[in-house]
Protein backbone atom coordinates (compact mmCIF):
# COMPACT_ATOMS: atom_id res chain seq x y z
CA UNK A 1 0.00 0.00 0.00
CA UNK A 2 1.35 3.35 -1.03
CA UNK A 3 0.80 6.69 0.63
CA UNK A 4 1.30 8.48 -2.67
CA UNK A 5 5.07 8.62 -2.86
CA UNK A 6 5.23 6.94 -6.31
CA UNK A 7 2.63 8.79 -8.44
CA UNK A 8 0.89 11.01 -5.89
CA UNK A 9 -2.15 8.79 -5.20
CA UNK A 10 -2.64 7.78 -1.56
CA UNK A 11 -3.88 4.23 -2.17
CA UNK A 12 -3.60 3.40 1.53
CA UNK A 13 -6.32 6.01 2.13
CA UNK A 14 -8.41 4.68 -0.78
CA UNK A 15 -8.18 1.12 0.57
CA UNK A 16 -9.12 2.39 4.04
CA UNK A 17 -12.18 4.09 2.52
CA UNK A 18 -13.06 0.85 0.73
CA UNK A 19 -12.97 -0.94 4.09
CA UNK A 20 -15.23 1.67 5.72
CA UNK A 21 -17.76 1.42 2.89
CA UNK A 22 -17.55 -2.38 3.04
CA UNK A 23 -18.39 -2.33 6.75
CA UNK A 24 -20.96 0.47 6.49
CA UNK A 25 -22.51 0.39 2.99
CA UNK A 26 -24.54 3.59 3.56
CA UNK A 27 -21.22 5.49 3.82
CA UNK A 28 -20.81 4.86 0.10
CA UNK A 29 -23.96 6.76 -0.84
CA UNK A 30 -22.94 10.02 -2.50
CA UNK A 31 -24.98 12.69 -4.25
CA UNK A 32 -23.07 14.80 -6.75
CA UNK A 33 -24.49 18.17 -7.77
CA UNK A 34 -24.15 20.66 -10.57
CA UNK A 35 -26.14 23.83 -11.21
CA UNK A 36 -26.36 25.31 -14.67
CA UNK A 37 -27.43 28.74 -15.90
CA UNK A 38 -28.14 29.83 -19.42
CA UNK A 39 -26.00 32.76 -20.62
CA UNK A 40 -27.14 33.45 -24.19
CA UNK A 41 -27.87 31.43 -27.30
CA UNK A 42 -26.53 27.93 -26.66
CA UNK A 43 -23.94 29.15 -24.13
CA UNK A 44 -24.35 28.12 -20.48
CA UNK A 45 -22.27 27.93 -17.30
CA UNK A 46 -22.27 25.09 -14.83
CA UNK A 47 -21.09 25.48 -11.25
CA UNK A 48 -19.94 22.73 -8.92
CA UNK A 49 -19.48 23.55 -5.24
CA UNK A 50 -20.84 20.89 -2.93
CA UNK A 51 -21.94 17.29 -2.60
CA UNK A 52 -23.26 14.80 -0.06
CA UNK A 53 -20.89 12.04 1.04
CA UNK A 54 -19.97 9.92 4.04
CA UNK A 55 -23.30 10.81 5.63
CA UNK A 56 -23.04 14.60 5.48
CA UNK A 57 -22.95 17.68 3.26
CA UNK A 58 -19.45 18.45 2.00
CA UNK A 59 -17.78 21.23 0.06
CA UNK A 60 -14.94 21.21 -2.43
CA UNK A 61 -11.86 23.32 -1.69
CA UNK A 62 -13.29 25.84 -4.15
CA UNK A 63 -16.11 26.40 -6.60
CA UNK A 64 -15.57 24.97 -10.06
CA UNK A 65 -17.15 26.37 -13.17
CA UNK A 66 -17.47 24.93 -16.66
CA UNK A 67 -18.83 26.64 -19.72
CA UNK A 68 -20.46 24.96 -22.69
CA UNK A 69 -21.55 26.20 -26.09
CA UNK A 70 -21.87 24.93 -29.64
CA UNK A 71 -19.72 25.60 -32.70
CA UNK A 72 -20.27 28.26 -35.32
CA UNK A 73 -21.77 25.83 -37.84
CA UNK A 74 -24.67 25.34 -35.39
CA UNK A 75 -25.24 29.12 -35.60
CA UNK A 76 -23.80 29.41 -32.11
CA UNK A 77 -21.00 31.61 -30.73
CA UNK A 78 -18.47 28.81 -30.00
CA UNK A 79 -17.64 30.35 -26.59
CA UNK A 80 -16.70 27.01 -25.02
CA UNK A 81 -16.45 23.28 -25.58
CA UNK A 82 -19.63 21.45 -26.53
CA UNK A 83 -21.45 19.38 -23.90
CA UNK A 84 -20.42 16.16 -25.66
CA UNK A 85 -16.76 17.25 -25.55
CA UNK A 86 -17.16 17.85 -21.82
CA UNK A 87 -18.45 14.27 -21.50
CA UNK A 88 -15.28 13.08 -23.26
CA UNK A 89 -13.19 15.18 -20.86
CA UNK A 90 -14.99 13.53 -17.94
CA UNK A 91 -14.30 10.07 -19.33
CA UNK A 92 -10.64 10.88 -19.98
CA UNK A 93 -10.20 12.37 -16.51
CA UNK A 94 -11.84 9.45 -14.74
CA UNK A 95 -9.93 6.78 -16.66
CA UNK A 96 -6.62 8.61 -16.21
CA UNK A 97 -7.19 9.02 -12.46
CA UNK A 98 -7.80 5.27 -12.36
CA UNK A 99 -4.58 4.57 -14.26
CA UNK A 100 -2.64 6.64 -11.71
CA UNK A 101 -4.34 5.00 -8.73
CA UNK A 102 -3.88 1.46 -10.04
CA UNK A 103 -0.25 2.17 -10.95
CA UNK A 104 0.37 3.55 -7.45
CA UNK A 105 -1.19 0.46 -5.86
CA UNK A 106 0.92 -1.83 -8.06
CA UNK A 107 4.03 0.27 -7.33
CA UNK A 108 4.51 1.23 -10.98
CA UNK A 109 6.25 4.58 -11.43
CA UNK A 110 4.54 6.56 -14.20
CA UNK A 111 6.60 9.00 -16.26
CA UNK A 112 3.75 10.22 -18.51
CA UNK A 113 0.15 9.36 -19.29
CA UNK A 114 -1.72 10.80 -22.25
CA UNK A 115 -5.20 9.84 -23.36
CA UNK A 116 -6.62 10.81 -26.74
CA UNK A 117 -10.36 10.37 -27.17
CA UNK A 118 -12.53 10.46 -30.27
CA UNK A 119 -16.27 9.98 -30.45
CA UNK A 120 -18.38 9.61 -33.57
CA UNK A 121 -21.93 10.85 -33.84
CA UNK A 122 -24.34 11.84 -36.57
CA UNK A 123 -26.02 15.17 -35.78
CA UNK A 124 -29.02 14.37 -37.96
CA UNK A 125 -30.91 13.17 -34.89
CA UNK A 126 -30.20 16.29 -32.83
CA UNK A 127 -31.22 18.55 -35.71
CA UNK A 128 -34.41 16.57 -36.31
CA UNK A 129 -33.33 15.72 -39.86
CA UNK A 130 -33.65 11.98 -39.24
CA UNK A 131 -35.70 10.65 -36.30
CA UNK A 132 -34.03 7.24 -36.66
CA UNK A 133 -30.54 8.62 -35.96
CA UNK A 134 -29.40 8.37 -32.37
CA UNK A 135 -28.69 11.74 -30.68
CA UNK A 136 -25.62 10.49 -28.84
CA UNK A 137 -22.29 8.88 -29.59
CA UNK A 138 -22.15 5.91 -31.96
CA UNK A 139 -18.60 4.99 -31.05
CA UNK A 140 -16.00 6.22 -28.57
CA UNK A 141 -12.31 5.42 -28.87
CA UNK A 142 -9.77 5.98 -26.09
CA UNK A 143 -6.08 5.62 -26.89
CA UNK A 144 -3.44 5.76 -24.18
CA UNK A 145 0.23 6.55 -24.47
CA UNK A 146 1.85 5.59 -21.18
CA UNK A 147 5.48 5.69 -20.20
CA UNK A 148 6.43 3.95 -16.99
CA UNK A 149 9.59 2.63 -15.38
CA UNK A 150 10.35 -1.05 -16.07
CA UNK A 151 6.83 -1.96 -17.13
CA UNK A 152 5.79 -4.31 -19.93
CA UNK A 153 3.12 -3.58 -22.52
CA UNK A 154 0.96 -6.26 -20.87
CA UNK A 155 1.28 -4.46 -17.50
CA UNK A 156 0.27 -1.16 -19.08
CA UNK A 157 -2.73 -2.78 -20.75
CA UNK A 158 -3.69 -4.29 -17.39
CA UNK A 159 -3.50 -0.81 -15.79
CA UNK A 160 -5.91 0.58 -18.36
CA UNK A 161 -8.23 -2.45 -18.09
CA UNK A 162 -8.40 -2.09 -14.30
CA UNK A 163 -9.00 1.65 -14.72
CA UNK A 164 -12.02 0.89 -16.92
CA UNK A 165 -13.32 -1.56 -14.34
CA UNK A 166 -13.26 1.04 -11.53
CA UNK A 167 -14.23 4.13 -13.56
CA UNK A 168 -17.56 5.70 -12.65
CA UNK A 169 -17.72 7.67 -15.91
CA UNK A 170 -16.91 4.59 -18.01
CA UNK A 171 -19.77 2.82 -16.22
CA UNK A 172 -22.12 5.77 -16.77
CA UNK A 173 -21.32 5.80 -20.50
CA UNK A 174 -21.56 2.05 -21.04
CA UNK A 175 -24.61 1.18 -18.93
CA UNK A 176 -28.14 2.61 -18.86
CA UNK A 177 -28.72 5.21 -16.15
CA UNK A 178 -32.10 6.48 -14.97
CA UNK A 179 -32.40 10.23 -15.62
CA UNK A 180 -35.43 12.16 -14.39
CA UNK A 181 -36.02 15.67 -15.77
CA UNK A 182 -38.62 17.98 -14.21
CA UNK A 183 -39.69 21.62 -14.46
CA UNK A 184 -40.55 23.62 -11.33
Amino acid sequence: MSTGDINGVDTAHLLFARGVVGETPAAGDYTWRASNEWVHGTHSKTQIDGYFGLGEERSHKGNYEFEADHPLEFNAADNAATPVEIVLAGLASCLTAGVAAVAENREIKLRSVKATLEADMNIGGILGADPDVRNGFNDVRVNYEIEADETSQADLEALVAQSQKISAVFDIMTNPTNVTVSVN
